[in-house]
């Protein structure tokens, strides 16, 4: 699959798909990725491990992370830079939406209605 067809399936990106990649910010196996983003989120995400496992299969098929050791019983993986891209795109557009939120937000506030 070519890098434009690629991103265009992964973009946008599911919260999953975000978060893990993210998390990978260093080398992390599946609970370190599942304990990292919990506590990042403060609670709000709590991946499961069927989901993280899925998804780690996936983006590995798709080059986004690579292993990083399986030495271990535990494997650990890593982002690659197609997946330091994807993910520096997907920040890109986050930022886009969070500007687009905020001119508008002002007419939707609570406190604005009479």
């Amino acid at each position: 699959m070519d890098k434009e067809k690629l991103f265009r399936s992964y973009l946008p990106m599911t919260e999953t798909a975000f978060y893990i990649l993210l998390s990978l910010s260093e080398p992390r196996h599946g609970y370190g990725i599942a304990k990292f983003v919990s506590e990042l989120t403060k609670d709000r995400i709590k991946l499961g491990s069927g989901t993280i496992y899925g998804t780690l299969t996936k983006m590995q098929r798709d080059g986004m992370i690579a292993v990083y050791d399986d030495s271990d019983k535990r494997i650990s993986y890593e982002i690659t830079e197609l997946g330091k891209e994807l993910l520096r795109a997907e920040m890109e557009r986050i930022k886009k939406v969070f500007e687009d939120m905020q001119s508008m937000e002002h007419y939707f506030r609570e406190d604005d209605k009479a």
